[in-house]
């Protein structure tokens, strides 16, 4: 009897190990698998829908395609040296293809690790160019320079730039009461 429990025991055993490391799996829409193979990325990018994998052997992680948004909050100095505050967006995704080269060179963290530094870069010079009026009354150049800087910066690391605003721009207390007062004395 104890002869049978103990097999028993041992068959209960490399079941629940067998299961855990089944070996099927599914990717689902908007994500792409990548396959590790005893931690070193392959160069195999899995599609959405059903994978197989060799269990101990391979890994499967999984990373997000689909379009994602990223906020920050940027501070920069303009043409004339006036403190801009900046509350920017970006929407972008990973390019499916390059999903892998993106894991291998950045990991899961490319939004703090590359993104948002871009974004700061970004913000920082293209604001420069502009003088403080400038970035309000052509705001539009301003988001779409600043779209052209990121773009260079990002997609040759797989990312793909979807669209970029300008979400506010706050400038210095002094600096606004400067264009109160002044619009007070051309109003009077």
């Amino acid at each position: 009897m104890r002869k049978f429990i103990g097999r028993g025991l041992f068959v209960f055993i490399i079941l629940i190990v067998l299961i855990s490391q089944f070996p099927l799996g599914t990717v689902n829409a908007g994500q792409r698998g990548i396959r590790l193979r005893f931690g070193a990325v392959t160069n195999d990018v899995l599609n959405e829908g059903l994978y197989v994998r060799i269990p101990f052997v391979e890994q499967i992680v999984v990373m997000e395609v689909r379009v994602q948004k990223e906020e920050v909050k940027a501070d920069a100095a303009s043409k004339d040296l006036q403190t801009v505050q900046s509350d920017v967006a970006l929407n972008y995704h990973i390019e499916p293809s390059k999903v892998g080269l993106v894991y291998q060179e950045l990991g899961r963290s490319y939004n703090e690790r590359l993104i948002a530094p871009a974004l700061q870069e970004a913000v920082k010079a293209s604001t420069a160019k502009f003088t403080a009026e400038e970035l309000v009354s052509k705001r539009a150049i301003v988001s779409e320079d600043i779209k052209i800087i990121l773009r260079e910066k990002l997609e040759k690391r797989g990312i793909i730039v979807d669209d970029f605003a300008i979400v506010n721009f706050d400038f210095s207390k002094a600096f606004n009461e400067a264009i109160e007062s002044k619009v007070t004395a051309e109003q009077n």
